[in-house]
């Protein structure tokens, strides 16, 4: 299988991929900035009184991405809660996430500082070789699954997943799909397993990794692949503006924010496919401040404006905290770790 990474100065080079990954993964216009570095009177227990502050959101991929509108979504609702004063979130994009997590893992004992993540930078960290693992920091909460989305623009050639597929069988090294994740993340997950669901051999697949959604949406508006593969999420304002076509939902059912769309289910492919976003923090981190983010994320979820995001955006609600969303990744770690050593694709 023909795949590409992402290289400096946002070219793509290409990697020999020999197998295919099969894991059953267990607004795409950035909000505005929310808010500068926050006062110095800051927390440091989740009983304290008052809204907690100067608190930070990294984002490991690029503006515009899934990771970078969950972020910042939280960020909004957070401060207009008032649950925080004034939140700062940030991108330090790289390496599928890695850079952010290498970032993360160096910031030990930081109660402030937190980091988005999801099931592309599990992958991440083993197909980029990173030294920081996300075993080395501090889980806090699993927020949200979301379907994924069959992604073409406005002019593509494609009108439904029929005419692609059948494009995609007659020569599949000549139908770039592109993703906004690393080898081995969601985005790469699930153009190869769809390609298994519609008899494609999935070594044969070209496929066009880009740092998050930020990257990947202009290579599809611009027809540098025949189609994206990616969270729904992030095509949303493009899909209303008519600059983008979704041709399926990777979804059991069809996606309130995307009535019209079927799902692949209904386009005759047996096949679905869910990602998950959470935050983490650096390792070492006081009882306290983690007990901090946790109340403030508790608060969030609880809160009708929390609730209409998740109905606005399509994200499915799956909240967990502390030690249960820390088994949930250690399970997750350590599944995408044997999978990925089993095909080849790290060490």
């Amino acid at each position: 299988m023909s795949t590409h990474t992402t290289a400096p100065g946002g070219r793509t080079r290409p990697v020999r991929v020999s197998a295919f990954v099969a894991l059953a993964a267990v607004g795409a216009l950035a909000l505005s900035a929310c808010g500068a570095t926050a006062k110095k009177d800051s927390t440091t227990t989740g009983a304290a009184a008052g809204p907690a502050s100067s608190l930070q959101i990294m984002v490991p991929n690029s503006p515009g991405g899934g990771y970078d509108t969950t972020a910042r979504t939280v960020a909004q609702v957070l401060e207009n809660q008032k649950i925080t004063s004034s939140i700062q979130v940030f991108n330090l994009p790289g390496a599928g996430g890695t850079v952010g997590l290498q970032r993360v893992v160096n910031e030990k004992g930081n109660g402030k500082l937190a980091m988005q993540m999801g099931l592309g930078v599990v992958g991440a960290a083993y197909t980029q070789k990173s030294k920081a693992t996300l075993n080395d920091t501090t889980p806090i909460a699993k927020l949200i699954e979301e379907a994924g989305a069959i992604v073409v623009s406005k002019d593509s050639p494609y009108k439904d997943v029929k005419s692609l597929v059948d494009a995609w069988k007659k020569d599949p090294s000549k139908i770039n799909v592109g993703g906004g994740s690393s080898p081995g993340g969601p985005d790469h997950l699930l153009p190869m397993q769809l390609a298994k669901a519609v008899g494609i051999d999935p070594t044969k697949v070209s496929y066009i990794s880009y740092d998050g959604g930020g990257e990947l949406l202009p290579a599809v508006l611009g027809n540098k692949i025949a189609f994206g593969a990616s969270g729904f999420g992030e095509f949303l304002e493009q899909v209303k503006s008519g600059s983008v076509r979704v041709l399926a939902v990777t979804s059991d059912k069809r996606i309130d924010a995307l009535a019209d769309v079927p799902t692949l289910k209904e386009s005759g492919v047996d096949f679905t496919f869910t990602n998950w976003r959470g935050i983490v923090a650096p390792p070492e981190i006081s009882a306290g401040d983690k007990q901090v983010w946790i109340d403030a994320l508790t608060k969030m979820h609880g809160s009708p404006a929390w609730k209409a995001e998740l109905e606005k955006r399509g994200w499915t609600d799956a909240f967990e905290t502390g030690d249960q969303f820390a088994t949930f990744l250690k399970a997750q770690d350590t599944a995408v770790a044997d999978i990925l050593k089993g095909l080849g694709l790290t060490s």
